[in-house]
């Protein structure tokens, strides 16, 4: 069962300065150009903490770098009996890192990520290097960013599992849950910190979380989609989105839970060398090029198509739900209007390909 407690709001800094003494500290601060963005902090009290806005970009890059070398390799040559490789791995420290202040979509996104990259047989060994030894403090949200539309895929604005402590800005004060052992074990080292919760703080907490669920400004009908597409792919609908897409990738960059990959080669000189893994997009006109220069998904339509049924179809028969955590940064970001929120309207207007449009 989880704990409730009560954090002053004086007591936040005191409490983020100790944290960062035994841990790294990862939070949403603004920067000297004006935009929120989860960063390493090494001073808290030297940067600005922003719990007001929305973070620019996810938590993915914390655990599934944009670039990382996997290993680095060497050239034996061995005239004319070919060349021998060897291998060596280039495995990222564990560090004991606490994310304070992470939307509630967000810790959906590492959850999800979680099923991609640390679920089967084979587990992806940099990642969880990166994911273990984390904690995080997440942030309910009190009221809903502009664009976000979390209520519609079940992501928040509150979380019910996933954290290891939630808090809720009651003002004054944060109500905070414990969730995982994580939270547990923080709120008893640091037991000087929290307050048990009184009644009027759960009535306060309760009475925010009601009202944060009637303020988005967005109501995209994921679910709805979701039952169009297991009946119908609409050519129609995705010919028509690929028409406004400009093929940059910022959807997928920018997207909790967008996790394709390339890994290359890249020789250093003719004895040395390194793989790396780099982000990729199956928006992107050589996703699926193959040897020979062929690619069996050429059109921009095929490749629209593969964004929005992965996230809306075959996630859900996979995992159960879909993989869009309603963030809503694809919407800023595409200036074609290509993001999950144009796409499922357009689709819901739709009505199965027998009439035409609504």
């Amino acid at each position: 069962m989880h704990e409730q407690f009560v954090l002053k709001k004086d007591h936040l800094l005191p409490l983020l300065r100790r944290l960062a003494r035994e841990h790294r500290l990862v939070a949403p601060v603004r920067n000297g150009y004006g935009d929120t963005m989860y960063t390493v902090v090494t001073d808290v009290d030297a940067c600005r903490l922003d719990l007001e806005r929305q973070p620019q970009n996810s938590l993915k890059p914390f655990f599934f770098p944009q670039r990382e070398r996997l290993c680095s390799y060497t050239v034996d040559r061995q005239g004319e009996e070919g060349m021998a490789y060897r291998f060596y791995p280039d495995l990222p420290e564990e560090r004991a890192t606490v994310y304070f202040g992470v939307r509630s979509c967000d810790m959906f996104g590492v959850m999800y990520c979680d099923l991609v990259f640390l679920q089967g047989e084979h587990r992806d060994i940099f990642y969880q290097r990166r994911r273990e030894k984390a904690l995080f403090l997440t942030l309910a949200c009190n009221r809903p960013f502009t664009d976000c539309f979390c209520h519609n895929t079940r992501t928040g604005p509150a979380l019910e599992l996933g954290f290891d402590l939630q808090l809720h800005d009651l003002g004054d004060r944060f109500y905070v849950e414990t969730g995982k052992p994580g939270g547990v074990s923080l709120t008893a080292h640091w037991s000087p910190f929290f307050a048990p919760a009184g009644d009027d703080d759960r009535q306060a907490q309760f009475q925010n979380v009601l009202e944060a669920r009637s303020l988005f400004q967005r109501q995209v009908h994921v679910d709805l989609a979701v039952r169009l597409l297991a009946r119908h792919e609409p050519e129609e609908v995705f010919g028509r989105l690929s028409r406004r897409c400009q093929d940059c990738g910022g959807c997928a960059f920018i997207c909790p839970t967008c996790t394709c990959f390339n890994i290359v080669d890249q020789p250093l000189d003719q004895g040395r060398g390194e793989r790396l893994r780099t982000w990729d997009a199956c928006t992107f006109a050589g996703f699926t090029r193959m040897a020979g220069d062929h690619n069996p998904v050429d059109l921009a339509a095929a490749r629209i198509k593969k964004r929005f049924l992965h996230k809306l179809k075959h996630d859900v028969a996979k995992h159960g739900r879909p993989s869009c955590v309603g963030c809503g940064r694809c919407v800023g970001m595409c200036f074609g209007g290509v993001d999950m929120a144009s796409f499922v309207a357009l689709l819901c207007e739709w009505d199965g390909g027998k009439e035409g449009w609504r």
